[in-house]
């Protein structure tokens, strides 16, 4: 039998329980060898402590997301954000967790390499090897790419942030993005509310006799049951999902 290594990507979950437990479903049944998260895990969605929980028990490598960051240093948000919607609900999300979750919080790296066989090394990160805000798409010009990935040798890096899944080849490197878990978006944005996508995103890395690959998954979600777990959330965040899980 071929000699395989299978590493699903989770990103940018936000809280979003009924779509972290879909892809970890999908990626069982894809008989993953281990899940790495890559950043944002819970704010901005109603089930934080359940989300944080889960990945616990199933992820074995965490990657500090900037709203990860935000949970133990709240004065880096307004860099990034001053909408009341989102300032509310992280810090709401704050005051739930409890000093267990945000001791665990703190443990996230800023960039982990793993050794998946045959040679083949997958470099982690949340936005680029150096900056956990900083994007990168698809259209972000080469000169630049290697700007922000130089001195990073693996040979697929992967990372989230943008919520637009992406996968490119760079000067021989595979550049992935594993979209969002928990708040796919439509297109990049720089400014106003994103459209959510009615679905969750990651990507599986994988390895089968020194051959790399990386396919973009997508997993159908229960729109009734996006609705209810936001129904039941206080946070004025509830409503904009509301919206966009109906339309």
């Amino acid at each position: 039998m071929a000699s395989v290594s299978r590493i699903a990507l989770v990103s940018d979950v936000h809280g979003n329980l009924h779509a972290l437990e879909r892809v970890l479903e999908d990626a069982r049944a894809a008989a993953v060898d281990g899940v790495a998260c890559l950043g944002d895990v819970c704010t901005l969605g109603p089930h934080p402590v359940e989300v944080l929980s889960l990945l616990r028990e199933h992820a074995s490598w965490f990657i500090q997301g900037n709203h990860d960051e935000y949970m133990s240093k709240p004065e880096l948000l307004a860099a990034h954000s001053t909408a009341p919607v989102v300032t509310s609900a992280v810090a709401w999300c704050r005051s739930e967790l409890d000093a267990s979750s945000h001791a665990f919080l703190q443990t996230f790296t800023a960039g982990e390499t793993i050794e998946l066989g045959a040679g083949v090394r997958l470099g982690l990160y949340h936005g680029s090897p150096g900056d956990n805000t900083q994007d990168v798409l698809a259209e972000t010009p080469p000169a630049e790419l290697d700007e922000l990935l130089r001195g990073h040798g693996a040979d697929v890096l992967a990372g989230g942030h943008t919520h637009v899944q992406m996968l490119r080849q760079h000067r021989g490197k595979l550049v992935v993005n594993p979209g969002s878990v928990g708040l796919p978006f439509r297109e990049y944005i720089t400014a106003g509310a994103p459209t959510v996508l009615p679905h969750a995103e990651y990507a599986i890395v994988e390895v089968r006799q020194g051959n790399v690959s990386v396919g973009l998954r997508r997993v159908e979600l229960d729109q009734a049951a996006l609705v209810a777990q936001s129904e039941k959330w206080g946070e004025p965040m509830a409503r904009y999902l509301m919206q966009q899980y109906r339309q």
